[in-house]
C-alpha cells in the first residue's frame, strides 16, 4: 500500500501532459491506446490532436472516409489499425460502450492490454494493464522475471487503487525513472520496494525498416492514396515484381486499397 500511495503521489507531481490525459471519455483513450500500439508518443502527439479534430466523437468516425482516414494515419505505420478503430465506432455507435473488461476485448482490434487500459481509465475498473513497461517494474519489484499467468498474477496482486492513475503511473515510471537500461534508482519513488533493479528481459528487436515488406506496404499505401503507379513504386524500392504483387494483396485483403 505504501509503495502504491508513494507512485500515486510521484505521478501527481511528475505525470506527463499529456492531450488524451485531460478527460476519461473512452473514445479519446481508446483512439490514444490503438496510435501508441508500437508507436513512439512523440508521434503519437500531433496525429492524436488532428485526429480529434477531424472525428470528435465515435458517430463521427463511425462515418469517415477511408481515404482520409488512411492519409491521416500515414506516418503511425500498422494502418489497418485506423480500419479496426473504425470498425469499433460502428460498433459503439449502433450498440454503445461495453462497460467490463470482456466486452471491451470483443471490439475489433482490441486485445488485453488496451482493453484494461481501456477499462481502467475510463470505466474505473481495478485492473492492471500489463504493458512492456510494467512487466519490466513488475519484474524488479519482485526480484525475478515475470512472464505470462506468473506476470498476470503478480500484477492483479499489487495493482494500486485507482487503477487508471497506477497503470498510467507505472508508464511513466518506466519512460522516465525505471529504463530498460541504466535505471534511475536514485530518482525512483518506490526504490525502497524494489527487490532487484537489474532484473532486465530485452524485448525482441524489430527488423530492419529499410528495405523491408513494412516499407514497401507503406510507400504502396501512400502511392495507392495520391493516384500513383503501385508497381513503379515498389520497383523505385528495387523490391521484385514478386514482392510487389505480395505486398499489394496483403493490403487488399486488409481492405486498405478499397
Amino acid at each position: 500500500a505504501d509503495r502504491n500511495a508513494s507512485v500515486l503521489a510521484w505521478f501527481k507531481d511528475n505525470g506527463r501532459p499529456l492531450p488524451w490525459r485531460l478527460t476519461t471519455d473512452p473514445y479519446p483513450v481508446l483512439v490514444s491506446e490503438v496510435m501508441l500500439q508500437q508507436t513512439q508518443v512523440s508521434r503519437v502527439i500531433p496525429k492524436f490532436l488532428i485526429f480529434m479534430k477531424s472525428w470528435p466523437d465515435v458517430d463521427s468516425l463511425a462515418a469517415a472516409d477511408t481515404v482520409s482516414l488512411l492519409q491521416l494515419w500515414s506516418g503511425l505505420g500498422y494502418n489497418s489499425r485506423a480500419l479496426r478503430l473504425r470498425e469499433t465506432a460502428r460498433m459503439v455507435a449502433s450498440s454503445g460502450w461495453p462497460d467490463s473488461i470482456t466486452g471491451l476485448k470483443k471490439l475489433p482490434g482490441i486485445g488485453p492490454y488496451t482493453a484494461a487500459a481501456v477499462g481502467s481509465i475510463s470505466f474505473a475498473i481495478d485492473v492492471p494493464a500489463v504493458d512492456t513497461n510494467l512487466k519490466r517494474i513488475l519484474s524488479r519489484w519482485a526480484g525475478e522475471p515475470l512472464s505470462g499467468r506468473e506476470l498476470d498474477a503478480y500484477a492483479a496482486c499489487v495493482v494500486g487503487e485507482p487503477a487508471g492513475d497506477w497503470n498510467q503511473a507505472l508508464m511513466d515510471l518506466g519512460s522516465a525513472v525505471c529504463g530498460p537500461r541504466d535505471p534511475a534508482c536514485a530518482m525512483c519513488p518506490v526504490s525502497t520496494w524494489c527487490v532487484d533493479p537489474t532484473v532486465y528481459e530485452a524485448p525482441r528487436r524489430q527488423t530492419r525498416f529499410e528495405g523491408s515488406h513494412r516499407q514497401l506496404r507503406g510507400a504502396l499505401l501512400r502511392a495507392h492514396l495520391a493516384g500513383d503507379s503501385l508497381v513503379d513504386t515498389g520497383m523505385a524500392l528495387n523490391h521484385s515484381g514478386a514482392e510487389i504483387v505480395t505486398a499489394i494483396n496483403s493490403l487488399a485483403s486488409e481492405g486498405l486499397l478499397d
